[in-house]
């Protein structure tokens, strides 16, 4: 355990000027590691092997050894090998450890460095935020400081130094704070109590008799680094927004199973994202935004704004309705490799990774009382499961002689689905090799439905949406030449639309036809309600007659049109993406009869808020604009059903059109029915980067 250098009582220390680190409050160099006064031993696997002290921005080798960045880095400036078997080594080679590890690493426990004045022991990660704002040992430092620079305001520093001393008794909490940043790199909270212009709350709505304790909603800005060892590889997440659209910002709908963003696991559905790679995307265009995340680089450097629920008027988290998360170990001891744990292990639709459903009465882990239901697993006997599957899971429990060491991530305030993926749980109260299964709940069916004729709307500013027929004659053997996307089977309901147009068939050679087209009807056939599989017959059988009439929808983007077409075609520069799919700013533009919409119903108690946030609307100066969600709070209702995505417009409200509607009529809507609301949405895909 490190020790701070002590002060003897009654002695002021010597120091020269800056030598006190201001984010660790030890005495090194500016080029070395932060020090840190350690409450309890640390575990040798948490050690570096270079400096034997805890690691500090942890790197992995190849050959499966763990080292401090900075020492690796020192290190291989001398040698090209490993220090601990000498294998053949190069720094490029090396990649940060998982978050898993430097989650364990930031929660150790340390000392204040300023023992003689502050007593405090926190978090690893919170002792630059507590040296910085709430620590009487570090403003007594910087006051020496000033006084040792300024002679002359030694009186005064003198005076206020004794005031501070005589004032700070507790911690300072300022809009919760010390709660909200443990885990972030950037501490900076912000409040959105406030509504922006054209913004109407829900969220935040409730009388004062409902909502005692309610005083606004947090959030906090954090930077995030995402690493791909292939430029070309797409993030994986789902964007919408940008400031030609009514949301603003730049928005992340969705993060996709597998992906990149989704291993690195620190961006989230409903992140906004404010900066890339240095540049400022918060007041850019959705086509500008996309350019710029498409771009082809093995690092991206984010800085995201994180929602982190409502405060308390007492400044504390609103701890009834957000989630506390916790990394816990848990040993379980079998007597012999074929006793059952009592666990069940389930896989969720909406997020990666294996999650505990039950467990079994008189089961060791019943017993043993340390895990619950919705617990993540994040590994078994050191494997990393935060992607894997229960049956992983129970290979792994069922080859062990005697000890089975979980670390999962406890998460108090959650209900789990009553919607499990199918064929995906696994029962490790088994001995067999894959565990029985689950008795499998269904999904309720998303029942969606055309855009009934109450629900019409003109098409928002900036679009332009043109018929065309086409006609052509052609030989029977002759291929259309285009491949298709979407479909009334998608996740989302889609039309069928164009994703590339052959340079081999009869439609390339006629023109009219182009990639991203609604295509509405081949010889009278309708084609809009079909699914995919049924639009591919459908196209087949017709394009072997000698004439084929094509009925089909162009949207264009009036404004910025080649900034538009430039960010759909990034997607054809390279990139490895499976297929085209158009921007969700060309999806704006469908003429609502092609929508189809779904009834979104939600349920709260007189003390909770429905938890989203809606821009547009009608504005004087701007004309009709739809409705649609920017905010989607943690721990609220709108949160925990999983239905809604920020980017979801609605278009009725209690089965009453919202078409035509103020901020000022679409309230009381929304207030009217204090626990129980019908939301008819439309849900397009955003835009993949």
């Amino acid at each position: 355990m490190l020790g701070a250098m002590a002060e003897t009582a009654g002695e002021e220390p010597v120091f020269k000027l800056g030598e006190r680190c201001h984010e660790c409050g030890q005495l090194h160099l500016l080029l070395d590691n932060h020090l840190y006064n350690f409450q309890d031993e640390v575990d040798d696997e948490l050690t570096c092997h270079i400096c034997l002290q805890p690691l500090l921005q942890p790197m992995d080798t190849p050959c499966g050894h763990t080292y401090c960045f900075k020492c690796l880095e020192n290190f291989m400036q001398e040698y090209d090998f490993c220090p601990m078997d000498r294998k053949k080594l190069s720094f490029q080679q090396c990649r940060k450890s998982s978050l898993l590890v430097r989650n364990l690493l930031d929660k150790l426990i340390v000392l204040c460095p300023f023992q003689e004045d502050c007593k405090h022991t926190m978090q690893r990660c919170e002792l630059e935020a507590h040296l910085q704002n709430r620590c009487p040992g570090f403003k007594k430092f910087k006051a020496h400081l000033e006084r040792k620079k300024n002679p002359r305001f030694r009186l005064k520093a003198d005076s206020l130094s004794r005031q501070e001393a005589s004032t700070v008794k507790e911690p300072e909490i300022l809009n919760a704070v010390p709660s909200l940043v443990s885990g972030s790199s950037i501490a900076a909270v912000v409040s959105l109590e406030t509504p922006e212009p054209g913004l109407i709350n829900p969220a935040f709505d409730g009388s004062e008799e409902d909502l005692p304790q309610r005083a606004s909603l947090l959030a906090e800005t954090t930077t995030i680094e995402i690493h791909r060892e292939d430029p070309e590889e797409e993030l994986g997440m789902r964007i919408v927004g940008g400031k030609d659209t009514p949301l603003g910002n730049i928005v992340v709908q969705e993060v996709l199973r597998d992906s990149v963003v989704a291993a690195d696991g620190k961006i989230a559905p409903g992140d906004h994202i404010l900066e890339v790679n240095g540049v400022n995307i918060s007041s850019v265009t959705h086509a500008q935004a996309i350019s710029l995340l498409r771009q082809r680089c093995a690092v991206f450097h984010f800085i995201v704004l994180q929602e982190k629920g409502f405060t308390t008027r007492t400044g504390q988290l609103d701890s009834s309705r957000s989630v506390n998360q916790e990394v816990i170990h848990v040993t379980l001891v079998k007597r012999d490799r074929s006793e059952p744990l009592g666990i069940k292990l389930i896989r969720k639709t909406d997020e990666p990774g294996i999650f505990i459903l039950d467990l079994l009465d008189g089961g060791l882990a019943a017993k043993n009382g340390k895990l619950s239901r919705n617990d993540k697993v994040l590994s078994i006997n050191g494997q990393d499961l935060r992607q894997g599957t229960p049956e992983a899971a129970a290979q792994i429990i069922q080859t062990c002689e005697a000890r089975v060491n979980f670390v999962v991530l406890h998460q108090s305030g959650v209900q789990l689905p009553e919607t499990v993926e199918d064929g995906s749980a696994s029962n490790t109260s088994s001995s067999s090799s894959g565990g029985s299964p689950v008795h499998r709940r269904r999904r309720p069916e998303q029942n969606h439905y055309q855009w009934k004729s109450n629900y019409q709307k003109a098409l928002p500013q900036g679009y332009l949406s043109q018929e065309k027929l086409v006609n052509i004659k052609k030989e029977p053997k002759e291929s259309l030449g285009i491949t298709i996307g979407g479909g009334r089977d998608s996740k989302n309901k889609l039309p069928i639309y164009v994703t590339s147009v052959q340079p081999v068939g009869c439609l390339f050679r006629d023109g009219r036809i182009k990639r991203g087209d609604v295509l509405l009807s081949i010889n009278n056939v309708d084609l809009t309600h079909l699914n995919y599989s049924e639009a591919v017959s459908a196209l087949k059988s017709n394009a072997a007659l000698h004439t084929v009439t094509l009925k089909a929808l162009e949207i264009v983007v009036t404004e910025k049109t080649s900034e538009f077409t430039e960010a759909q075609d990034t997607r054809e520069s390279g990139f490895s993406w499976a297929s085209w799919a158009p921007l969700w700013i060309m999806w704006l533009g469908l003429p609502s009869h092609l929508h189809c919409c779904q009834d979104i119903i939600l349920r709260k108690s007189n003390s909770e808020s429905w938890g989203f946030s809606i821009v547009g609307g009608f504005e004087e100066n701007k004309g009709n604009h739809p409705f649609f969600i920017k905010t989607i709070v943690p721990g609220t209702p709108a949160f925990w059903d999983r239905r809604l995505k920020c980017g979801d417009e609605i278009v009725a409200v209690n089965g009453v059109s919202a078409m035509g509607m103020s901020n000022a009529e679409l309230i009381p809507m929304l207030k009217e029915q204090r626990n129980k609301v019908t939301l008819t949405v439309v849900s397009w895909p955003g835009s993949l980067v």
